[in-house]
């Protein structure tokens, strides 16, 4: 009997047990916390509206030294790489046979106004013996004739001293820009052959400050940059963004000042070139670049932060809180960044939405949240 006692206390403590347990899980699932979410507000504001074109920079001026005489280098004035002023002396090729050239010419000269003295005394002193007719007139005229002669004679030993001149000046190359210098076509000591029909290329010089950005655009954005322009006359903006590739540059402000005037009819495509000041000459010439050109106006633009959105197969993607503070998935469309933070939102959310601000992963369509406004 008494063991029959003890046996039924026992399952009746073990039933008392069990429905303990059962009501403490009970408890913890209706009494779990609702998860905290960050949320907020689109911000809504007037930006300026950009497109992002591929582009390259060039040198505002590239010029080739060339060689115009034929001869031995005998100095070359710099290394490769070199930054050199207009004006400076690059290359001396050597100068004998052309400086003897220019001693001939000026001896030319010297016989040719000899002559011309010559024969302008003999003139006047047979000038005056025609008065008193003591010579013929046939003698007079030969002696006006020579006078011609011998000026056309001076002209002409002028004329190829001045030739000489410049071709001895042509052995003293100097740089004719300021810029930077490519590698020697030619060193001391190696013959270069410029007056042998065409000029010999012996470096070039790159001026890049300031430097160019060119970028193509297409022909209906043009039209669409036109129609939005208050100067129709005008069709380029004031002013563009160059930004290197992989962000190492902050964008830099270049100016417009050329847009072809005719459309590729390949690429339906303008080319546009902007001007800006490359003061330390980082960057290069031959440079790939991004070109962000404003195009129009948007008064009412949503933007929200970059970092509140997500990327997956079907692009962005936002998760928007509604009224009953139930999380669900929104795909969005989007456009640039603005001040390096907030992405513009061209569809798929209203101003007086609600989204989540942080903690993507934390969250899924169909949750219930209790927002905390940012």
């Amino acid at each position: 009997m008494k063991t029959n006692k003890f046996i039924l206390l026992s399952i009746m403590t073990l039933c008392m047990i069990c429905l303990c347990g059962c009501n403490n899980k009970g408890k913890k699932k209706t009494t779990s916390d609702i998860p905290k979410v960050s949320v907020a507000r689109p911000y809504v504001m007037p930006i300026v509206l950009h497109k992002e074109y591929p582009g390259y920079l060039l040198s505002n001026n590239i010029v080739d030294v060339v060689g115009r005489v034929s001869g031995y280098v005998t100095l070359q004035n710099f290394s490769s790489g070199q930054y050199i002023n207009e004006g400076d002396l690059l290359y001396v090729i050597e100068p004998t046979v052309y400086e003897n050239e220019v001693k001939k010419a000026e001896a030319n000269l010297k016989s040719a106004q000899a002559s011309l003295d010559y024969y302008e005394n003999n003139y006047q002193r047979m000038l005056e013996a025609s008065k008193s007719d003591a010579i013929s007139q046939i003698d007079l005229i030969q002696a006006e004739t020579n006078v011609r002669t011998a000026k056309a004679n001076v002209q002409t030993a002028e004329a190829d001293l001045k030739t000489a001149q410049t071709t001895l000046s042509y052995c003293y190359i100097k740089a004719p820009i300021t810029g930077f210098l490519t590698t020697s076509g030619a060193g001391e000591g190696e013959y270069v052959a410029g007056s042998d029909g065409s000029p010999f290329k012996l470096t070039t010089i790159y001026n890049n400050d300031p430097i160019y950005a060119y970028f193509n655009i297409e022909d209906n954005q043009y039209l669409t940059i036109k129609m939005s322009s208050k100067n129709w006359e005008s069709a380029l903006p004031k002013k563009v963004y160059v930004k290197m590739q992989e962000g190492r540059f902050p964008p830099i402000e270049a100016t417009p000042n050329y847009i072809s005037p005719f459309v590729n009819l390949k690429t339906g495509t303008l080319t546009l070139r902007a001007l800006f000041e490359n003061s330390q000459y980082d960057l290069k010439s031959g440079m790939y670049c991004t070109v962000s050109l404003p195009y129009g106006e948007d008064d009412n633009a949503i933007l929200i932060p970059d970092a509140s959105t997500g990327t997956d197969q079907l692009g962005r993607y936002i998760y928007v809180v509604n009224d009953n503070n139930i999380v669900s998935y929104r795909h969005i469309e989007v456009g640039e960044i603005i001040n390096d933070s907030l992405i513009h939102v061209k569809s798929g959310l209203n101003p007086d939405e609600r989204f989540v601000t942080k903690a993507l992963l934390k969250v899924r369509s169909g949750m219930k949240v209790e927002p905390i406004n940012n």
